[in-house]
């Protein structure tokens, strides 16, 4: 039986896809466990928390990386530069694992020092990528920059300057060590954009990469009835609700100024008053609220995956506006739920939606044909369903046929 370890800074929101492809692999027969420096919901099994000293280095290290990243220009998102980190191969559930994923693991817990340690172990190491991250100079996307494919990361427009030896200069090049220094290290992209963009970049171009879809549990996001999970919810069984949903709502890559204007004209179009908005991932929001002309519920943050089933299964149609996606995970829940998804034409997000099949796909930043997606999806009563591609059984046994080459290779 193969043993499999996956490292990850919490199993709760994102970081359910580690916890996910545990379950699933699980169920294959392979003994996989999981190392997170959170600890999340109560009653999950097969997980190693790190200590309290860990959890305070990673409190130092988010303070350290405020600082280094104060000047970056907020509506580019995300910069992490990691310089405190925890040495995990020592542990046990480490050194007795035949493969090692790391997943989302910055935030304080891993440093490059520290992966580089994972790597001496000369296990085959897998990278997943949920976003850019590792394969830039430390931007998280990189939106029109190209500059990890040509020329290596300098003079980063993330922090408006043209300094150029900078962070990510320094970042990119330290990458650059670790990266050429191991062979046994391996890239896996859920999505086919991220493919690319990782066998593009000047750090990953001539490493291993394989595409492999995020998993989900199909037992828990299904499609149900539609009324029942309406009532559960106290909505009216016979509004038609668009929703729209994220961690944060007002993040710059979720792309709510589109959402809020397509709104705007999808209401000046329809003559049906019976509609409403759902919004999960943030609590009641006065400025969204009045921002919107339908009558709006907030959710909150969806403490787990049977609440997010239950809200796919009660809306009509999900608005995915996002201006950066490595994936969309909600795009896959929502469709998996039988709910159509409206999303613009960008990341990993055309892999799912086919176009005017299973929701709609608009036009990168047009709100106009966010509005006709939402109204083509509403009028023609469109289902949501699975592309064949990232069905679960065929995603997990790519795992597990990864494993049979990374572990022939390496017996070679």
């Amino acid at each position: 039986m193969i043993k499999v370890v996956q490292i990850q800074f919490s199993t709760e929101s994102g970081g359910r896809a580690a916890l996910r492809l545990q379950r699933a692999l699980l169920k294959r027969n392979a003994d996989s466990n999981i190392v997170s420096l959170l600890r999340g919901a109560p009653g999950i099994s097969r997980i190693t928390y790190l200590g309290v000293k860990s959890k305070f280095l990673s409190k130092i290290d988010n303070k350290l990386q405020a600082f280094l990243t104060r000047k970056i220009l907020p509506k580019m998102g995300s910069f992490s530069y990691p310089v405190l980190g925890t040495d995990i191969s020592k542990l046990d559930v480490v050194k007795n694992a035949d493969v090692i994923y790391i997943h989302w693991a910055l935030n304080g817990m891993l440093n490059f020092k520290s992966i580089d340690r994972l790597a001496r172990l000369k296990k085959p190491l897998i990278i997943f990528l949920h976003d850019m991250w590792a394969v830039t100079g430390g931007c998280h996307h990189s939106f029109d920059c190209t500059k990890y494919k040509t020329i290596g990361c300098q003079s980063c427009p993330m922090f408006g300057h043209t300094i150029k030896n900078d962070l990510s200069a320094k970042e990119f090049q330290k990458k650059q060590r670790l990266y050429s220094k191991y062979d046994n290290l391996y890239f896996i992209s859920p999505s086919h954009w991220l493919f690319n963009c990782a066998k593009a970049s000047l750090l990953t171009k001539d490493k291993p990469v394989f595409y492999i879809p995020n998993i989900l549990d199909d037992r828990i996001f299904k499609e149900n009835d539609a009324t029942v999970a309406k009532q559960l919810l106290n909505i009216n069984t016979h509004e038609k609700v668009i929703a729209f949903g994220a961690i944060e709502v007002n993040s710059p890559y979720k792309g709510w100024a589109y959402l809020q204007r397509a709104l705007e004209i999808f209401h000046a179009s329809t003559k049906n008053e019976n509609i409403s908005v759902l919004i999960f991932g943030s609590g009641y929001n006065k400025q969204m609220d009045e921002a919107i002309p339908f009558k709006v519920k907030f959710m909150g943050y969806l403490k787990d995956e049977y609440a997010a089933s239950l809200v796919f299964n009660a809306v009509d149609v999900f608005i995915a506006p996002s201006l950066a996606e490595a994936f969309g995970y909600v795009v896959m829940e929502s469709l998996s739920c039988g709910t159509p998804v409206v999303g613009f034409n960008v990341g990993g997000i055309p892999d799912m939606i086919q176009h005017k099949e299973n929701g709609y796909l608009a036009k990168y930043k047009d709100a106009e044909d966010l509005a006709a997606g939402i109204s083509y999806c509403l009028t023609n009563n469109i289902k949501g369903s699975l592309p064949y591609g990232i069905q679960p059984g065929l995603t997990i046994q790519k795992h597990l046929d990864l494993f049979d080459y990374i572990l022939s290779q390496k017996n070679k």
